[in-house]
């Protein structure tokens, strides 16, 4: 079966990947493993949501899988800035990775105000 793909669907996928980079460079480099790992967690989840919401099987399942997404990105963004506050990532690399985040955010904000305004 032919996977039909969307902007937000590849744009979390992107951010999840580049999350991955991101944990895996600061626990190299840094040598702390517990503040990575729950952004590791949450920043892959938006994507791993939005793959749900994909399939789900009602309007409500899908506005309720965007709904976590979207949590989880706000989640994201707060670990993000701790990184940048503690100096554990540069201000180039928070500003790159905040701003993806956000925009995941706005996204998914929008798709919700649609999804529940038509109910």
């Amino acid at each position: 079966m032919e996977r039909k793909e969307n902007v937000l669907d590849e744009k979390s996928f992107d951010f999840a990947v580049k999350t991955v980079k991101l944990y895996k460079k600061i626990i190299k480099e840094e040598k702390e493993y517990v503040l990575p790992k729950q952004f590791l967690r949450s920043g892959t989840s938006i994507g791993a949501n939005v793959a749900e919401a994909n399939g789900a099987i009602s309007t409500a399942d899908f506005s309720s899988k965007v709904s976590i997404a979207y949590k989880e990105s706000l989640e994201t963004k707060f670990w993000l800035r701790l990184f940048e506050a503690t100096n554990y990532i540069e201000a180039e690399e928070f500003q790159d990775m905040f701003e993806k985040a956000d925009e995941l955010s706005r996204i998914m904000f929008s798709i919700l105000k649609k999804t529940r305004m038509n109910k």
